[in-house]
């Protein structure tokens, strides 16, 4: 018998997995509070609503208690997110996966009886760092319009410098809003993804720093 699905929530995230559903020829109720979201999935199914998610009754009356899956994806709301959890767990919803902003809130969740969380934004970085640091040939990447991840490799003008002193050499401030994520110290060591600020680095270690495109311009690899 084919599954049942929901998903409450049409961000990025939400609509990418609503309209992947839908291709695939499943049955999907989707539900936003946004007129806007609704719309734009309504060219795709006719079992959208715009709706109030921690309303008991309105996830009632739009199918969601008949369903085996429902995807939570609210976006930075916790509040909502957490209180569409418990509204679908009153109706007896057993399969629910929510989506969460920080591990606290995908702790409370899972705590609330969540079957699956998950952290979208945080496995695609993940996923893209992998893809970064496995791929010398990609040097700078644009995120979104206003975040970057660059490599930067270092030449003799740094040696004998951390990854953050040498930052502040490039961007010519103390503070600024980047930040280390990935060194590799040498050709034959492995990518550190946790590395401390005060490693001594020498000629030909890489660094991958991730900020705001306003300061990430300033570093040339």
């Amino acid at each position: 018998m084919a599954k049942t699905y929901g998903v409450i929530g049409l961000g990025k995230f939400g609509f990418y997995v609503a309209n992947a559903l839908i291709e695939q020829g499943q049955k999907v109720v989707v539900a936003d509070v946004s007129e806007q979201a609704i719309y734009a999935i309504s060219q795709q199914t006719e079992l959208a609503y715009i709706l109030d998610s921690t309303d008991t009754n309105a996830l009632k009356e739009a199918g969601f208690s008949n369903l085996d899956f429902v995807i939570v994806s609210i976006g930075e709301n916790i509040e909502s997110s957490i209180l569409t959890l418990m509204a679908l767990k009153e109706l007896g919803v057993k399969n629910i996966i929510t989506k969460a902003i920080t591990n606290i809130h995908g702790k409370i969740l899972s705590k609330l009886g969540a079957s699956k969380v998950i952290y979208p934004e945080k496995e695609a970085a993940q996923h893209l760092l992998r893809s970064f640091i496995t791929h010398p040939e990609f040097e700078n990447i644009d995120i979104s319009s206003s975040l970057k991840v660059c490599k930067f490799s270092v030449t003799k003008d740094y040696v004998g410098k951390s990854a953050v002193e040498i930052l502040r050499s490039l961007v010519g401030k103390k503070e600024c809003e980047i930040k280390v994520i990935a060194i590799k110290e040498n050709a034959d060591s492995e990518w550190n993804l946790s590395p401390s600020d005060d490693i001594v680095l020498f000629e030909g270690a890489r660094i991958v720093y991730f900020g705001t495109q306003e300061y990430m311009d300033k570093i040339k690899p």
